[in-house]
């Protein structure tokens, strides 16, 4: 990006950013201590089914990055509070979501202050999720069945990496190293896709079939799976400099960018025929945030900038009107058009917790980059 671009881009930035700021406070002030998932007509307070309890982190971390950013007490004292109170889940051995819970909140916690007992929390966590490896088919069993492999759990096997790298558990390194291996293995795809789920025979470990919960079918291409695939395996690169993991990271990504419109948001599945709903803004969050890390995960290459450049175009559209609910009165969430569960009716083109989390994870990515 050239320096006018630059100052363009972290101006909008910056806006997104103080719009998130007021959209948070009021959120916070007008519903203490709720964790919402998805916005229903654009309000978060609603009864809703969650399908699984999974988001309690993205609010937490998205307070710790206005914190940072900031250097605001009250931003700070907020980011604690919802810290706090989900620390118990550190012993959650029901959900696969852990690493969703933890890294935002906790890890951003220890990273500013190196306490001790801050990595504590983190460490018992990925203990407990390192609990579900089912053993015949060396992977970490999700929320659903023992027999059941999610795409999504290449998001969150990072905490396990990140506790065996604390302790010199070569146990946990050695789950959560299987468990991206059989994921690589039965869930993507040749050409950088993925499917959502996987099931195995439970006394042979044996690989039975793909299959799907939010894609449009069994073998197609549901958005936002790949996307935690494309940040999941990036993750996994950093932590043990295998080159599987970087390739596989780097197929995704490259699936990603071919698949989809100029603009670089998807649809919630690639391959659903005339979709109701064309954008999946969730799944363009989570992929800028992932491909900023994967740029930084490679040596300066034309393929590292080309990821970077375009991890900045997605943000560049999130920013406009369509996207950012800014222009939209009454609109209490920050981003529009994300889904959550298409299949069950959940969230379908509403705001959604994690694409708010991972939005402003992207923003926070690229100033850093920028040396904002």
């Amino acid at each position: 990006m050239n320096t006018q671009a630059d100052r363009s881009f972290e101006e909008r930035a910056e806006n997104a950013l103080a719009f998130a700021a007021d959209q948070l406070r009021r959120l916070i002030t007008n519903h203490p201590d709720y964790f919402p998932l998805f916005t229903r007509n654009g309000k978060w307070k609603h009864e809703s089914e969650s399908w699984t309890n999974w988001c309690e982190g993205f609010l937490g971390g998205m307070l710790w990055i206005l914190a940072r950013r900031t250097g605001d007490k009250w931003w700070r004292e907020k980011a604690e509070h919802y810290s706090v109170i989900i620390e118990h889940r550190k012993g959650d051995s029901n959900v696969h979501d852990i690493g969703f819970l933890f890294l935002p909140t906790w890890k951003a916690w220890y990273d500013l202050t190196l306490d001790p007992a801050k990595n504590e929390v983190l460490i018992e966590a990925g203990r407990t999720l390192a609990l579900r490896f089912q053993p015949a088919g060396r992977y970490l069993r999700s929320f659903v069945a023992a027999d059941s492999l999610f795409i999504d759990i290449m998001m969150n096997v990072g905490i396990i990496f990140y506790a065996a790298a604390q302790t010199g558990d070569q146990d946990l390194w050695r789950i959560a190293t299987d468990h991206c291996l059989t994921t690589r293995r039965y869930l993507v795809r040749g050409d950088g896709s993925t499917a959502h789920e996987g099931l195995f025979d439970l006394q042979t470990g044996e690989f039975l079939k793909q299959t799907t919960h939010q894609g449009w079918r069994n073998d197609s291409s549901w958005a936002r799976g790949l996307t935690w695939a494309l940040y999941g395996f990036t993750t996994a690169y950093q932590f043990t400099k295998d080159e599987r993991f970087l390739d596989t990271a780097r197929r995704c990504a490259d699936f990603y960018i071919a698949r989809t419109p100029v603009h670089g948001v998807p649809p919630n599945d690639w391959e659903e025929p005339q979709p109701a709903h064309p954008y999946e803004s969730s799944a363009a969050a989570i992929a800028a945030a992932g491909l900023f890390e994967l740029s930084k995960s490679l040596s300066a290459s034309t393929a590292a900038e080309n990821y970077r450049t375009y991890a900045f175009r997605i943000l560049n559209t999130l920013f406009g009107p369509e996207f950012l609910a800014n222009e939209t009165p009454g609109w209490e969430g920050i981003l529009k058009h994300g889904t959550y569960h298409e299949r069950k009716n959940l969230g379908v083109d509403e705001s959604v917790m994690w694409g708010e989390y991972f939005f402003l994870s992207a923003i926070d990515k690229a100033l850093t980059q920028t040396g904002q």
